[in-house]
């Protein structure tokens, strides 16, 4: 099990005149085995945050630590081994060209993983495949179907952490709620964090116990799903927030 903790974040693209800071002064931590959302508007810099601990931005400043230990410029080996991510398009995150059976023997493969036969068929298995799917090719696989292989290949490492980047939101509200019962039963499974990112209260509520709400870049609150549910938030961009999530509500005026 490995918690994760990061302090006064810093992510900026470009220099001088044209740097853009994506993420301002950001600390949060996250708990093992806990489920942590980070929510807010498009461009508030909750995925920025995600492909900063993964490795993904070049220019960072501030504190992550995995268990503990604090990550470098470099990720290592054992990181990926730890830490894996879920992105948000099925459709982009698998080559089409490659048989599902292609795609998480060659994972599996490079993680070093031994009997990799079996375990191909155990995470079909854990994933709600099955055998059947192993051979198929990712344009006979319909959106859900591939976020389901997406996950299996995360899980190919057997990660501790889990960053999920709105990972249903591509898909059909229907296939939506599968998918989120999926993350809870691997979740208890294989005794994994999450960090959560969405737009999409509804989804945080189900999924998480605790969230940040992210403005501008800046985590603007800290707060349980508790008090988010009974409408309890601190800061005024959460209340307005929570507000929109509502949708329209008539107005009693003519």
């Amino acid at each position: 099990m490995s918690n994760l903790t990061i302090e006064k974040l810093n992510v900026w693209f470009g220099a001088g005149a044209n740097r853009v800071d994506a993420v301002i002064d950001a600390s949060l931590y996250v708990e093992s085995g806990q489920s942590f959302g980070l929510v807010g508007e498009s461009g508030s810099g909750k995925s920025t945050i995600l492909r900063a601990i993964t490795g993904l931005v070049p220019d960072w400043s501030g504190t992550i630590e995995i268990a503990g230990k604090a990550l470098d410029k470099q990720r290592s080996t054992d990181f990926y081994r730890t830490v894996q991510m879920v992105f948000q398009d099925p459709y982009a995150s698998l080559h089409p060209r490659h048989t599902i059976d292609q795609v998480l023997s060659e994972t599996l493969y490079l993680h070093g993983m031994k009997d990799i036969d079996n375990k191909i068929i155990k995470l079909l298995d854990d994933v709600g495949l099955g055998g059947a799917f192993r051979f198929r090719y990712p344009h006979q696989l319909s959106g859900g179907q591939r976020q389901r292989v997406a996950i299996a290949r995360a899980l190919c490492a057997e990660p501790k952490i889990l960053l999920l980047d709105e990972p249903t939101s591509a898909l059909d509200v229907s296939v939506q709620a599968e998918i989120l019962n999926l993350f809870d039963d691997l979740r208890r499974e294989y005794k994994l964090t999450y960090v959560m990112v969405s737009h999409d209260l509804a989804v945080v509520s189900h999924m998480c116990s605790q969230i940040a709400v992210m403005q501008n870049g800046k985590i603007v609150e800290i707060m349980s799903v508790e008090d988010m549910r009974n409408m309890q938030p601190k800061a005024d961009y959460t209340k307005h927030l929570l507000k929109s999530s509502m949708g329209y509500v008539r107005s009693s005026t003519a």
